[in-house]
């Protein structure tokens, strides 16, 4: 027990800081998206116009949870119980594989391996940690609940149901550092399955059977297939149904005992699916420093451009439909005309779903930084760096890499936005606000590429968690402050938030001049003090 718990104190230790930011920052966006709705859907009335013009138009449900009636609290899950689920499910992916297949990469489980501790006892200490990381969020988003006056069982139900979705994905990111040799492939797979279940889970929604009111859905089979469909089942506020949260809790355990099991029968280092052969020779393109450094992150690159590519073509086939909405619905028309100044609902949707572009474009860019971390702690940077190869160029070699990515995924999204309009037969006079708007988002994400820069050079151990915990941080500024009723300088914050936006025939340049300042003032500072700062491979 005493070895137990040392390894157990050991992973709350490293991880309090991470465990705090995002169990915290969970229950302050549940705590945030209650008085944002009280200010915006004050009436029964305005939730049930709402709900019925969702409804009506289930493809709007693919990005929202799952109506459950018109009541304050039931609303309020509905509007955001999807993104408090996501959030526990990737702070449990990457905490799972962090002390996992992560530890076995930097050593530490050697380390622990030649000790008296028991072969799979570092896996059961990480998953118990995982599993009070997530008895926290549920404690705290609950706790956000009854802070703002909802009854007790649903708010109680709510946050467990977020927490328990949690500890599913927990058992993901455990079963996928068991399943692949690197922290970078398992944290590939244990994300994809994020993404794949959760779009799932919309779709179940979007093609249920609505109620005869119009307030209230029953997902159809696919929903079931999904732990966020479980989640959103539980229906807080309304039937307060337990058994969706306990079925989650159970399958988050048995993906956790395998995982034990198959580390207790695998070698240190060694994985259930074998890696690709690479070639015996590198082929004559991967000749320079730039071309190693796209070899390593064009996975990634490709990855989110084709997120991308989905979140063009979406922008504009859905813009006729929110058109039709907004129309029926005040609140929604108004939130629209904030996010698009004083343009049209098409072009404000189009806005918004280009708002999110630039968090995918941001997390492609983060990615490709964090990569050159990686590369520096793992101790496969200095081999390069002993060659006539700088610093200075090194780290200069991942901002353009990093610049080409962000390009690539707005390229992407315009290239949908196009197939949308096409497929629509609808206003090519769109395409401005597109081009507008996807041009805006390449110079916000940039923002993000040169600040993780920084944080590389002068802090590299927090270089990964202060660039994840940034995106993360303008998502919300930039995605639910509207929504929130943020006042307007907290917005202002996010990059992606002050962007150019066309009003009406104009353009709104907004805070363009200042991104640029920043992109400029960002990657001189990085690639400067880059020339002074020795490697860091222990951190």
């Amino acid at each position: 027990m005493s070895r137990f718990l040392a390894l157990l104190g050991q992973r709350l230790r490293r991880d309090w800081l991470q465990v705090a930011l995002w169990t915290v920052g969970t229950a302050l966006l549940a705590y945030s998206s209650y008085i944002g709705v009280a200010d915006t859907y004050g009436s029964e009335q305005d939730r049930t116009s709402l709900l019925a013009a969702a409804l009506a138009n289930p493809v709007i449900l693919l990005f929202r949870g799952l109506p459950s009636g018109a009541d304050e609290g039931a609303f309020m899950v509905f509007l955001i119980f999807p993104w408090l689920a996501i959030l526990a499910a990737f702070m449990s992916t990457f905490l799972a594989v962090r002390h996992t297949r992560g530890d076995e990469e930097a050593g530490r489980a050697e380390l622990i391996a030649a000790t008296p501790a028991a072969r799979s006892l570092p896996i059961i200490a990480t998953a118990v940690h995982g599993v009070l990381a997530n008895l926290l969020l549920a404690a705290l988003t609950a706790g956000a609940f009854l802070a703002v006056g909802l009854d007790a069982e649903g708010s109680l139900l709510a946050g467990s149901a977020a927490g328990a979705v949690g500890v599913v994905f927990l058992g993901v990111g455990l079963l996928a550092a068991q399943l692949l040799r690197t922290s970078r492939g398992a944290n590939s797979l244990a994300v994809w399955t994020v993404m794949v279940t959760f779009v799932l889970a919309g779709i179940g929604n979007a093609i249920g059977t609505p109620s005869d009111d119009l307030t209230s859905m029953e997902s159809s089979w696919l929903a079931w297939l999904s732990p966020f469909g479980w989640g959103e089942n539980t229906r807080a506020f309304d039937e307060n149904l337990w058994w969706p949260a306990l079925l989650c809790l159970g399958v988050g355990i048995a993906l956790a005992a395998t995982s034990i099991a198959l580390a207790s029968v695998r070698d240190l280092g060694g994985s259930f699916l074998a890696e690709r052969l690479g070639r015996g020779a590198a082929s004559a393109a991967l000749s320079t420093p730039m071309a190693l450094v796209w070899r390593l992150t064009r996975g990634a690159v490709i990855g989110w451009a084709v997120g991308g590519l989905l979140t063009g073509v979406l922008s504009t086939s859905l813009a006729s439909i929110v058109q039709d909405v907004g129309a029926e619905n005040p609140a929604v028309e108004e939130i629209l005309k904030q996010i698009s100044g004083e343009g049209s609902i098409e072009q404000g949707t189009v806005t918004t779903f280009f708002t999110m572009l630039g968090v995918l474009a941001a997390c492609c860019a983060v990615q490709i930084v964090c990569r050159a971390r990686q590369e520096e702690a793992h101790g496969t940077a200095e081999p390069l760096l002993a060659a006539p190869v700088g610093r200075v160029r090194w780290l200069a070699d991942y901002l353009v890499v990093g610049l080409v990515g962000i390009v690539l995924v707005i390229a992407a999204a315009i290239g949908g936005a196009a197939i949308g309009i096409a497929g629509q037969d609808g206003e090519w006079d769109l395409m401005t606000t597109v081009l507008v708007t996807g041009a805006g988002q390449v110079a916000a994400a940039s923002v993000f590429l040169v600040v993780t820069a920084l944080a590389f050079v002068l802090a590299p151990r927090l270089t990964i968690p202060l660039g994840w915990t940034l995106v993360l941080v303008a998502m919300v500024l930039g995605l639910f402050g509207p929504l929130f009723q943020f006042p307007d300088w907290l917005v202002d914050l996010s990059p992606i938030a002050v962007t150019p936006t066309v009003d009406g025939t104009d353009v709104d340049l907004r805070g363009l001049w200042w991104l640029l300042l920043a992109v400029g003032a960002g990657a001189a500072a990085s690639l400067t003090l880059m020339r002074r700062r020795e490697l860091a491979a222990a951190g």
